[in-house]
């Protein structure tokens, strides 16, 4: 989920746990779990900071290691012997568990994502992503927020959040009844699809789709029960080509090809270059593919530039880039 929604998870696991006697009876275990709990919520995201290095490196690690099993079980350790430290007469016992609670629910909700994360490492590499929730789900968001303005206007919180949690269950559910509707509708248009995926969005019956058979990609839309084909591609095997294996070394690219599934390829040749472009087909926009992946080369196969994310112009990927051909 995004990080507004991870804050306000915070403060509703803070107010469930006024549930717990040993919170409600002391103001300052009540206290220090509010703070677990928001810090909690938020810690396994702190893997963002690899964005400050390059996309490369935040697209191969991002809901990595931070989400995995041994990390599951050190934040919480890290996050209460810290709060302990300045808190010594909080409840030592219910504050880890309220703060594992936290951090738990962090990596559990990712899974819902189209993202998914690592969640099973290190027993297995694999992204775990269920797809039935969108990065920002306004629905989730917004009964957070109407908990919090009840709690700040005297309802009790641990009741509040109960209540909320329980009407999320429901929705959930009905989230995978919906995709599994679009999965059906998809299944009737390309019989012979062989992978199938189905993405949320941010509005509420919409979902995007892409489907593999093996000799086409199709790119949907997903509304109620139908499903509508946008565009189709036929399947091009990657070849194995100088340029396109120098290419492959580049560490965008090479980071591109690890996180995207469904994509098609093109390269052009150019009087001093040749420029290799991978373009991911799960998230059309307005006609466009904004996530991409593009290797610029010189003629020794050399690379001059490269990028991977998202662009919406061209020329915005060429200051990416930062080659302009023809000059300098």
């Amino acid at each position: 989920m995004d990080t507004g929604t991870h804050v306000v998870m915070g403060f509703a696991l803070g107010g469930l746990a006024t549930l717990d006697p040993a919170v409600s009876e002391s103001s300052v275990t009540a206290s220090s779990v509010l703070i677990a709990t928001l810090v909690g919520s938020q810690i396994p995201d702190i893997d963002t900071v690899l964005k400050l290095r390059n996309n490369a490196v935040y697209i191969r690690n991002h809901r990595g290691i931070t989400h995995s099993i041994p990390a599951v079980l050190l934040w919480p350790l890290l996050i209460t012997g810290a709060i302990y430290f300045f808190h010594p007469e909080a409840n030592l016992l219910h504050l880890w568990i309220w703060t594992f609670i936290a951090v738990f629910l962090h990596v559990f909700v990712d899974i819902f994502n189209a993202y998914g994360t690592q969640a099973l490492r290190p027993f297995s590499s694999k992204w775990v992503a269920l797809g039935v929730i969108n990065t920002f789900d306004p629905i989730i968001f917004a009964l957070h927020v109407v908990g919090l303005f009840l709690w700040a206007f005297g309802t009790n919180p641990g009741y509040t959040f109960l209540t909320i949690y329980g009407i999320l269950v429901l929705y959930y559910i009905y989230r995978f009844i919906v995709k599994h509707r679009i999965k059906c509708a998809v299944e009737k248009i390309v019989p012979d699809a062989t992978e199938i995926i189905i993405a949320p969005t941010m509005r509420f019956n919409q979902w995007r789709v892409a489907v593999m058979n093996k000799h086409q990609f199709f790119v949907g839309r997903g509304y109620k029960r139908h499903v509508r084909i946008l565009d189709q591609f036929n399947r091009v095997p990657v070849p194995e080509t100088p340029v396109l294996e120098a290419a492959k070394k580049d560490k965008n690219l090479s980071a591109f090809l690890s996180f995207s599934p469904v994509y098609r390829w093109e390269c052009d040749e150019y009087d001093d270059f040749y420029e290799v472009r991978f373009i991911d087909l799960r998230y059309r926009s307005n006609g466009h593919y904004p996530f991409v992946a593009v290797v610029n080369l010189n003629k020794d196969l050399e690379i001059l530039s490269s990028y991977t994310g998202w662009i919406y112009s061209e020329e915005k990927l060429r200051k990416k880039l930062e080659f302009i051909p023809g000059e300098g």
